[in-house]
């Protein structure tokens, strides 16, 4: 079986999702909660290649080991718990985003910790 890889989505006519792919953008549970917008209203600055990062970065903490913290109450906690609860139903897949190839994305995040087996 090869590697799970990230998949770009299109809206390109007559484009179909590979098989053995599960959208993760944030139409779906798997969606990142940290945006561009939220992190410039937090007072950050950069280019979007920056603020784009920094939002792959809180995602990855968000969901990694270490967290402590409820970033934006009761609810984000429980988005957080969903995610992790359900993680091992992205173990083997592709993920589908609409991040640019290259481009850091949340869907790497949740590729690596899908098929780590690692969960917090």
């Amino acid at each position: 079986m090869s590697k799970p890889v990230r998949v770009q989505l299109k809206r390109t006519k007559g484009w179909k999702m590979p098989p053995n792919t599960v959208k993760v953008d944030r139409s779906t549970k798997w969606g990142n909660p940290f945006t561009a917008s939220g992190c410039r209203e937090a007072g950050y600055y950069g280019s979007d290649a920056a603020i784009n990062a920094r939002c792959v970065d809180a995602f990855s903490v968000w969901l990694g080991p270490s967290w402590r913290c409820n970033w934006d109450g009761p609810a984000s906690e429980a988005a957080r718990a969903l995610i992790l609860s359900d993680i091992a139903k992205l173990r083997g897949k592709n993920l589908a985003c609409w991040c640019k190839p290259g481009d850091p994305c949340h869907a790497d995040v949740l590729l690596e910790i899908a098929n780590s087996g690692e969960q917090s």
